[in-house]
């Protein structure tokens, strides 16, 4: 979808990403091996209560699903930025589901614009665990 296609503040939804514990570990082992992550009695001593999913895993988890939606195609040039906040752990089991808006949108060019996306991903509970603003170079049709 061209830049000039997309519509400020449409509201895309994304499948669930279920965090299953063996991949958790085989993330946390290979880029974030602190014990939170990784053992399980140092994990029951923290307020947790029990080893949580690495941050990124988790957001990357969201993300594989969005890219699903393809919203932008072949016309996506390129990613700019990404800003995370964590809000609440995320632990092994959890199924988290998002949803994408189009929070801003500014014309860089008579080639390009640049597509502000916001993620909001919830656990199964209903609780808000992590937001992700994301910016994208788009194409326009003109």
């Amino acid at each position: 979808m061209y830049f000039d296609e997309i519509a400020l503040h449409t509201i895309i939804d994304i499948e669930p990403a279920v965090i299953h514990k063996d991949k958790m570990l085989a993330f946390a082992k290979d880029y974030d091996n602190i014990p939170l992550h990784m053992d399980e009695e140092y994990a029951k001593q923290t307020p947790f209560g029990q080893i949580i999913a690495p941050g990124v895993m988790s957001f990357m988890a969201v993300w594989a699903k969005y890219l699903e939606v393809d919203l932008f195609g072949e016309e996506l040039l390129a990613g700019k930025s990404t800003k995370i906040e964590w809000i609440k752990p995320v632990f092994a089991g959890d199924v988290l589901s998002a949803q994408a808006e189009v929070t801003n949108k500014m014309e860089r060019n008579e080639k390009n614009g640049l597509v502000e996306i916001t993620i909001s991903a919830y656990n199964q509970n209903g609780d808000l665990v992590l937001t992700d603003v994301t910016e994208a170079i788009v194409k326009r049709n003109r």
